[in-house]
């Protein structure tokens, strides 16, 4: 999913954070150029492609978000020539959502490797080498919805790098202030019950913040799909779920929020925003990981009054997690040194020098990468923390917490290869909703229709 750059939660700036938002219709656009005909396709990287350590010759380029991932990387590059020093690794920062998609199309011009946002991805499998033979000792370590995110006709087509489970973030002086037990709020209802609470305590309150922006609104309400279905937008078989009871139910919590005034119209991350979150009026954050930002750097009057858990569940016993973002590595069909790409992702994801050089604190992340956790399931040990407790959030063990949410994310969600382009439909259908312009069997009825016409048929 495309979501916000990873940015230093030191110094985080709103450019900085909605930059990776901007390549959508351009990536979405290219999806039926240029894909190769069956006698064309990749082939696949067996596991006699990658070549031992004294073998590995060779130089590679991989592209990245120029951003302070980019340093982060950086870093993981002397331990890799420790092992591999043979092999020169250049690590460039480019504009991914806009350059990699035509590189692809035309085979010139293009990286060894390159981060990419997992929802891009899809409708660009067929020119990335399917990594199923190399992956396949890595498997049973890997966060499965990963690999089903991933898997395109079959075929493995990235590295998993980073998950991005959803969280419940909340202001616990607040929460006390209404009388409200955080430890009850296990499900949605009792997050409705909590907010009208505050409310009723504070005409002002708007506790549940509701996105103005199409993509990351489709965002929200496609993480709520996955924990209730484990699946998001279509099914397994690739039929649209909008109309099923999970979308429906998702949808009309959402409306609950309008139309009892429970909601805050805002961007995320907005000056407006951030305002209210420290004036007490937004106070109940469902959201992914990556809001714990905002609380750590971004908040003046309320900091350490911040706390997180586990997402609410939509049924008795249902999942308490779901995904809201991700991103991973891939390997175009016609680089010129696919092998030793693979050596620097393999060493960077899956050794545990790599992800800990990526993860543990830094010059660039003095408490650690703790706005995502990575997808290996080896690497998310509640006992051994790669980043620190935070007193933004009095200390509680968001390790712990986003870790066990990272590995309930529940499996079987898949990317359509359309997904970027839903956002003008259904995304803007949402937006109309949290307006109070559109109806629940409205925004289902018309996003159905237009996705159908528009992207299905189309594609």
């Amino acid at each position: 999913m495309v979501r916000p750059r990873l940015v230093n939660a030191n110094n985080p700036t709103r450019r900085d954070l909605l930059l990776g938002l901007g390549g959508l219709a351009a990536a979405g656009a290219l999806g039926a150029c240029g894909v190769p005909t069956e006698s064309e396709a990749p082939a696949a990287l067996g596991t006699s492609a990658a070549p031992s350590a004294g073998q590995a010759r060779g130089e590679i380029t991989l592209w990245m978000r120029d951003d302070d991932l980019l340093k982060v990387f950086r870093t993981v590059v002397p331990a890799f020539n420790a092992k591999y020093p043979g092999v020169k690794v250049n690590l460039k920062g480019v504009d991914i959502a806009t350059k990699l998609p035509p590189a692809l199309v035309s085979g010139t011009g293009l990286p060894d490797g390159s981060f990419w946002e997992d929802d891009q991805i899809g409708q660009h499998a067929d020119h990335l080498y399917d990594l199923t033979a190399l992956m396949g000792r890595y498997r049973d370590d890997t966060v499965q919805f990963k690999l089903d995110v991933l898997t395109h006709d079959g075929r493995l087509v990235g590295i998993p790098w980073d998950t991005d489970p959803g969280l419940l973030y909340y202001n616990d002086e607040i929460l006390t202030g209404a009388g409200v037990d955080p430890a009850s709020l296990t499900d949605y209802d009792a997050l409705l019950e909590a907010a009208r609470a505050i409310k009723a305590g504070n005409p002002k309150a708007r506790p549940i913040p509701l996105e103005q922006d199409n993509t990351l609104g489709m965002m929200w309400y496609t993480m709520f799909l996955n924990q209730q279905q484990g699946h998001g937008l279509v099914d397994p078989s690739g039929r649209l779920t909008l109309d099923g009871a999970a979308s429906r139910r998702a949808l009309t919590w959402i409306k609950t929020i309008v139309d009892e005034g429970l909601g805050a119209r805002q961007k995320f991350a907005s000056t407006a925003q951030i305002t209210m979150l420290d004036d007490g009026i937004i106070s109940l954050v469902p959201w992914a990981i990556w809001f714990i930002f905002i609380p750590q750097s971004g908040l003046k009057k309320t900091t350490g009054k911040w706390r997180v858990t586990g997402l609410p569940a939509w049924t008795p016993g249902g999942a308490r997690s779901g995904l809201m973002g991700g991103s991973s590595f891939v390997i175009p069909a016609k680089a010129k040194n696919p092998e030793l790409a693979w050596l620097f992702y393999e060493f960077a994801v899956y050794d545990p020098q790599g992800y800990r050089t990526v993860f543990s604190k830094n010059s660039v992340y003095p408490t650690g990468l703790n706005t995502v956790v990575p997808s290996v399931k080896s690497a998310l040990d509640p006992a051994k923390p790669l980043v620190d407790r935070l007193p933004q959030l009095g200390g509680v063990d968001n390790w712990a917490i986003s870790t066990k949410a990272a590995l309930d994310i529940p499996a079987g969600y898949t990317a359509p290869s359309w997904y970027g382009q839903a956002a003008k439909y259904l995304g803007a259908n949402i937006q109309r909703l949290m307006d109070g312009r559109m109806s629940v069997d409205e925004v289902i009825a018309k996003s159905t229709a237009d996705i159908q016409k528009n992207l299905i048929d189309r594609n």
